[in-house]
């Protein structure tokens, strides 16, 4: 139990997805001057090295973020993220590298930190918005504190994200951003993380939910679907909904990318987002991304799906 260190993991083909998809919400919400909120659930330390040994032992990061950060040919929609990744590792984002061996050397010299979701949130936040940020984990929860150190109007707790959320909707500008990201040692979080989605969309309709999911066993991705649709009461029409749990989600999106084919083997094949909510023009520009982080990330056997779940 919270044995979960996402520094393993940092920058891996799941973080590309998923904090490409959170840059680009971020990126939207700050279109409009009125200030927001943003609540992340599970939010790490906030910041990783690269160059730790945590990083280093995995070495993730080297089929992730590594393999974008010198491209030339990144889609516009990814710009932004990669633009931010860039400027955290002092790397010029004006010059327009053509030579391999200098892609080379930023892929493995120069690209040293890569943020967690508040090191993205961070880079938008402005003086009107609100951030509040949620951790358990007793070291990541002092990672986290000293990041945020002179973060004006960002707050950070040592407690349970699923009821933090909760707590905090809806939220006085009644405009929000709520990232949902558990680490999913417990088989419980796929439903836990999908009925605390659907309590507080009962609360705050009008927010824009992301929650992380990663592909280890279809069944559990499938069970998330089911209980966003109302798939099992439907199946059972004579049995007593729970009405604290049955979904009134309306407008959400799927987006999952997968390096290799479901498999009954243990270990994560794939990454995706349920996204309710989500910026009208979000879908189109990843029809853009993930053609793009399949052939950059992939091979013969990966794929990628975008459906509209349920509409608006």
């Amino acid at each position: 139990m919270l044995s979960y260190r996402h520094a393993f993991h940092a920058g891996n083909f799941a973080d590309v997805l998923k904090h490409s998809v959170l840059t680009l919400v971020l990126d939207y919400m700050i279109r409009k001057e009125k200030g927001f909120h943003y609540i992340d659930s599970h939010s790490g330390a906030g910041m990783y090295q690269l160059t730790d040994d945590y990083a280093q032992k995995t070495g993730e990061y080297k089929n992730g973020i590594a393999k974008l950060i010198g491209a030339t040919n990144l889609p516009d929609a990814l710009q932004p993220y990669i633009q931010l990744i860039k400027q955290l590792n002092g790397i010029n984002t004006q010059s327009n590298i053509q030579d391999s061996a200098q892609q080379a050397n930023i892929q493995n010299n120069e690209l040293e930190l890569y943020p967690g979701s508040p090191g993205i949130a961070k880079a938008f936040m402005r003086r009107q918005d609100s951030t509040h940020l949620f951790e358990l984990h007793s070291t990541d929860i002092q990672y986290l504190t000293d990041f945020c150190y002179r973060w004006k109007k960002c707050f950070v707790k040592q407690s349970d994200g699923y009821q933090g959320v909760l707590g905090l909707l809806p939220p006085p500008s009644r405009r929000g951003v709520v990232l949902i990201d558990p680490p999913y040692e417990l088989k419980e979080d796929y439903q836990k993380a999908v009925r605390t989605i659907i309590k507080a969309y009962k609360k705050f309709a009008t927010g824009t939910y992301i929650l992380w999911y990663p592909v280890v066993k279809r069944d559990l991705v499938d069970g998330m679907v089911n209980a966003f649709t109302n798939i099992e009461s439907s199946k059972e029409p004579n049995k007593k909904s729970n009405n604290e749990t049955s979904s009134e989600v309306r407008n959400l999106i799927q987006i999952e990318f997968c390096l290799t084919a479901d498999t009954e083997e243990y270990g994560m094949t794939g990454t995706g987002l349920f996204i309710v909510n989500p910026p009208w023009q979000l879908m189109q520009q990843m029809t853009e991304v993930l053609p793009y982080l399949q052939e950059m990330l992939g091979s013969e056997s990966s794929s990628y799906t975008i459906k509209q779940l349920i509409a608006e």
